[in-house]
């Protein structure tokens, strides 16, 4: 079977975006590919966290993968630093990287902007970091969203030039893979782009029933239809999102009816996809505090994550060592 990467960084609870846009993606593929899933703890440190937060934060999204599905006996799940052959790599590819490169890539520049006095070096070579992660298991896919695609071809990029300079065929070209023909885009609750949580417009999947219903009712809207049949505005496009996502057809219907006619009343909507949600992610959100209860069962899947995607990487580094001319551990 073919080999699937895909990682989340621990900068806090998995929201609904993280929910469709990835972790669905994540369980589906589960039967058909190895499938090796990390938590990217070490890119989290181009913000500066504190020690215990990346520790809660790892625990947190570990916890939370398992309640939507990732089965550790189908899947590997890890710790990115737990695989320190990672940066041996990550360092060969930056060795192969220009800087002109690096500085053009557009979630570098956006995150230059918007944290000016951290611009380090670990933020300007986040793609060959993300590139290392994925090669050092030969992956053919990577599961990601459309805000990647760059970053995923700096990668392909990275598996090309190794090739050409060493003269081999060994590192395959990673691809982007969707299982919808398009990426699912969750909007945010602020109506513009999509759930973030540097946005802070996110639901998590952790929010109570209060907390979702709060963040539901100060969702973005208009002043409404006036005339009949009309386009809906994108703040109003994005609640019928969700509705699509998480409520019935029948209800999807009802409200797309009195929007056609300009009897719709915003809060009646809010408060129905603010029920729909609840239920929706009750379950998971139930599962996942047994998942993080339990932390003697986390620590052994970690680990067992960990050795099993150490044993991938090794091989993988003791070939490419071998490639550029450097002896054998």
């Amino acid at each position: 079977m073919e080999n699937v990467v895909s990682g989340i960084r621990p900068t806090g609870n998995l929201h609904l975006g993280n929910y469709f846009g990835a972790v669905t993606s994540f369980v589906k593929m589960q039967d058909d590919y190895n499938c090796k899933f990390f938590i990217a703890d070490w890119h989290s440190l181009t913000t500066h966290p504190k020690p215990e937060d990346i520790q809660a934060s790892t625990n947190t999204i570990l916890a939370e993968y398992l309640a939507c599905g990732i089965d550790p006996e189908k899947s590997v799940v890890y710790m990115q630093s737990d695989v320190p052959e990672v940066l041996e790599l990550y360092m060969y590819l930056n060795m192969n990287t220009y800087l002109g490169e690096l500085e053009r890539v557009t979630t570098f520049k956006e995150k230059a902007r918007k944290q000016p006095d951290n611009v380090n070096a670990g933020l300007l070579t986040y793609p060959t970091l993300m590139a290392a992660d994925i090669l050092i298991h030969r992956a053919l896919k990577v599961p990601v969203g459309k805000d990647q695609e760059q970053n995923m071809e700096m990668a392909r990029k990275c598996a090309r030039r190794f090739n050409n300079i060493y003269g081999v065929d060994f590192f395959p070209e990673p691809q982007s893979f969707y299982f919808a023909k398009e990426a699912i885009k969750i909007p945010g609750l602020d109506g513009s782009g999509k759930m973030g949580k540097s946005e802070g417009n996110c639901i998590y999947l952790k929010d109570d029933a209060k907390t979702i219903q709060k963040k539901v009712m100060k969702a973005v809207t208009d002043s409404g239809p006036t005339e009949p049949n009309s386009e809906k505005p994108e703040v109003i496009k994005n609640l019928f999102t969700f509705l699509n996502i998480v409520s019935a057809p029948e209800t999807v219907q009802f409200f797309e009816e009195k929007w056609n006619d300009c009897s719709i009343r915003y809060g009646d909507l809010k408060k129905q996809l603010a029920q729909d949600i609840i239920g929706y992610t009750e379950p998971i959100r139930e599962r996942i505090n047994e998942y993080s209860a339990n932390k003697e069962l986390l620590r052994k899947v970690a680990e067992q994550g960990a050795e099993k995607a150490r044993e991938s990487a090794r091989q993988t580094l003791a070939e490419v060592r071998q490639i550029i001319g450097f002896k054998q551990y």
